[in-house]
Parts: structure tokens; C-alpha cells; sequence
């Protein structure tokens, strides 16, 4: 990956919507060479998706949540069943498995604290084998940015 690739993926994180024409007057290159550079970057995988971003509030989901997990059991079956019951919760943002106190941390986004309760108490009947849970609520949302820094890579 080159500067210009580099430029391109900065600009397509910014705004998704530019046509190839509009990035590639930004990048200097000519529409075909850049359409070229964004087709590899999508067929390697380094373009995952082109999404829309919501506003979280606007659409419902304004409360945000920060729960962590602990578990006894790190079987790799466990972990498999672990991550398809994740992958089922629609509330559930992000999932990490962590290194440190606690084994998984989930980003959790609930129109209100009623639904994170329902949210919560489907979590621990559904998941068997979570010795500790602990939420966190997000008070006010400092920054959030979708943009991965590419500068210094």
C-alpha cells in the first residue's frame, strides 16, 4: 500500500459517497488507475464494506453501554458458542476478546436503560458460563470516529 492508496482510503473513510471521478481529481490520477486501486483494495479485504453511519440517538439507540465479561471456561467449544450467541444480540456493537481482568468487553447501544435491562437479562440466561458481569454506562460521547489512522503506517 502506497501513499496514494493511503490518500484514497483516507478519502473513502471520510465520505463513502465521493464518486471515483471526484477521488481521483483528489488523488491526481486519472479515473481509471484509481478505480483500479480501490477495486484491489476491495477485492484484498483492506475495504470491508462502504456503510452509512447513524446517528444513534436520532434512530433510537442513544444509550450506550460498556459491559465486561468474565468466564471460568475457555474451551474452544465454549468460545465458538460464545461468539455465535454474541453475533445473535443486534444490541451488541463490538465484542473483544481481552487480555488482563476481565475476558470480553461488548460495546452495547439500547434505545433506553428498560432495554438494556432486557438486553442484560437475556445476555446471562442465554450465555451459560459468565462468572462476572459489569456494565458501564457512557455518560457523554467525547469522540467517535469510524477512521482508522493511516499516517503513520
Amino acid at each position: 500500500m502506497d501513499s496514494v492508496d493511503k490518500k484514497i482510503l483516507t478519502l473513502l473513510q471520510q465520505d463513502a459517497t465521493l464518486s471515483v471521478n471526484d477521488i481521483a481529481e483528489r488523488v491526481s490520477l486519472s479515473t481509471t488507475p484509481c478505480w483500479k486501486r480501490i477495486k484491489k483494495l476491495e477485492d484484498t479485504g483492506v475495504i470491508k464494506a462502504r456503510v452509512a453511519l447513524l446517528d444513534n440517538a436520532k434512530v433510537g439507540a442513544g444509550v450506550s453501554v460498556f459491559v465486561h465479561l468474565k468466564t471460568h471456561n475457555h474451551e474452544d467449544q465454549w468460545l465458538a458458542r460464545f461468539a455465535e450467541s454474541i453475533k445473535g444480540f443486534d444490541e451488541v456493537m463490538e465484542c473483544y476478546r481481552m487480555a488482563g481482568e476481565w475476558d470480553y468487553l461488548l460495546r452495547v447501544a439500547t434505545k433506553d436503560i428498560e432495554s438494556f435491562d432486557r438486553f442484560y437479562k437475556k445476555l446471562i440466561t442465554e450465555i451459560d458460563g459468565l462468572t462476572d458481569v459489569t456494565s458501564s454506562f457512557a455518560m457523554e460521547e467525547i469522540k467517535f470516529s469510524t477512521c482508522l489512522p493511516l499516517n503513520n503506517i
